[in-house]
């Protein structure tokens, strides 16, 4: 039974098959209880903190900070029982059987531990990887060390000959055609800058490429290396995470969904005054109140009077869902992400505040768990908040609607017979054409329209 045990980057949800390793919360070294957050990695889908599968010592980090992972590679190595002295030097034995995902049957409930119908409790809202991970074998008696990567080295043509120059100071030795020695982070970087790693002269151990080498070829006055514009005309920024998941699945859904919209201008100044009078409420003093609860309140109130709405279309049939999964799309520095409040329509109206808050909130901080933007049904997103009016936004893939609200604008409206200052809103609503008709779609963003023009009037005549 060996001691130090791997942990493999867990399948972190929904055919996600990588992560970028965001920034490590432990070191080589350190002492880490169970359960314990050890790394920050991103997907496709949102940044989350791995928590350790045993209590131990650190004796090992296999990749860097910003390092991209594949599911089921080792990112951590722990020894599992420190107090026990110095680490033996593997026998041949050891490395023929390694021990991956640990010898000892873990605590139902714990991290790798049995849960309820025979699945494997990894992390919240996460999948278990069913794939057996493979490990490099350590040759014999080579200790654990804390790493970085080795130099990876790669043939490349020989550059061309350099015009004689006097001879320098004592320096690294510079290559003639031989293989170019970096490290894989230092090759990324290279590539994220346009450096060619072959017309550099490496000052790590060796002769190896640092990153201070790839860094100040960025800026020599006449580094011939860098295959970019001068600095500062371009900036190349890599498609990756939560940017790229959002990318591939608009393209999809403009492309599979036969899109239309509709858009509708509306006087909410009484849907305003309510706000008003909803935050001078005792019990609402201390929350945080903006029409965006207002619109959440007339979707839900909508889609209850017009279920085909709140559906998916699946081919043979079109899913028909009688709960609302209601998704805000909101802005972060990762990119678009669309977490939802499960179960929206059983909240009142203070439990919706409460929850989309929170969803805004843990949003922005960039800590939603995948397990929150899955399984939505209807979305809605704002520009208002941008000075912008209205826009035709592309409907999240799987739903049928998504409705977008813009800036709330003090206008001249046409009030009672009389043209009077009102303050006047603009609503725009996509839909599937093979689900939702003009005569569907208008209805229901007619009773959107309705309850932001009167919501006190629409709860008492629809609830």
């Amino acid at each position: 039974m060996t001691r130090v045990k791997e942990f493999n980057l867990p399948d972190l949800g929904e055919g996600l098959t990588e992560g970028e390793i965001l920034k490590w919360l432990v070191q080589v070294g350190d002492t880490i209880t169970l359960n314990q957050p050890i790394v920050e990695v991103e997907t496709a889908k949102a940044a989350v903190e791995i928590p350790a599968k045993w209590a131990g010592q650190v004796t090992r980090i296999f990749h860097p900070e910003g390092t991209t992972v594949e599911v089921g590679s080792p990112i951590i190595a722990i020894d599992t029982d420190p107090a026990a002295g110095d680490l033996p030097a593997p026998s041949a034995a050891s490395l023929a059987a390694v021990d991956v995902a640990g010898d000892a049957p873990v605590e139902p409930g714990l991290i790798g531990g049995p849960a309820p119908g025979g699945r494997t409790a990894v992390l919240v809202g996460y999948g278990p990887k069913t794939a057996v991970a493979k490990r490099r074998p350590r040759s014999p008696g080579a200790p654990v060390v804390p790493a970085e990567p080795a130099p990876v080295a790669e043939e490349v043509p020989p550059p061309p000959a350099p015009a004689p120059a006097p001879a320098p100071a004592p320096a690294p030795a510079a290559r003639s055609g031989g293989p170019v020695l970096a490290k894989p982070p230092v090759r990324k970087l290279a590539r994220d800058l346009g450096v060619d790693l072959a017309g550099l002269t490496g000052t790590g151990p060796n002769g190896s490429i640092s990153r201070d080498d790839v860094m100040a070829a960025t800026t020599a006055p006449a580094a011939a290396v860098v295959a970019k514009p001068p600095a500062g005309r371009e900036e190349r920024i890599p498609v990756k995470g939560v940017r790229k998941l959002t990318a591939e699945n608009m393209v999809a859904s403009a492309f599979t969904a036969p899109h239309v919209t509709e858009f509708l201008t509306v006087d909410v100044t009484r849907s305003m005054k309510a706000l008003d009078r909803l935050k001078a409420h005792r019990d609402w003093r201390d929350v945080r109140v903006s029409p965006l609860l207002l619109v959440a309140k007339a979707v839900l109130l909508a889609a209850k009077r017009h279920p085909m709405v709140n559906s998916t279309w699946a081919g043979e049939e079109i899913v028909v869902k009688h709960y609302v999964n209601l998704g805000i799309a909101a802005a972060t520095q990762r990119g678009l992400i669309v977490p939802n409040v499960k179960d929206a329509q059983e909240l009142t109206t203070r439990e919706l505040a409460d929850a989309l808050n929170a969803l805004v909130s843990t949003a922005r901080e960039g800590r939603t768990p995948p397990a929150d933007m899955t399984g939505g049904t209807f979305t809605i997103t704002s520009v208002g908040m941008f000075g912008v009016d209205s826009g035709t936004p592309i409907l999240p893939p799987g739903e049928s609607a998504i409705l977008v609200f813009g800036a709330i604008r003090e206008q001249p409206w046409v009030h009672k017979g009389k043209i009077k200052v009102r303050q006047v809103t603009t609503l725009g609503l996509s839909f599937d054409h093979r689900i939702i008709d003009g005569e569907l779609g208008s209805k229901f963003l007619r009773d959107v329209g309705a309850f932001l023009e009167d919501p006190e009037g629409a709860l008492l005549a629809w609830s």
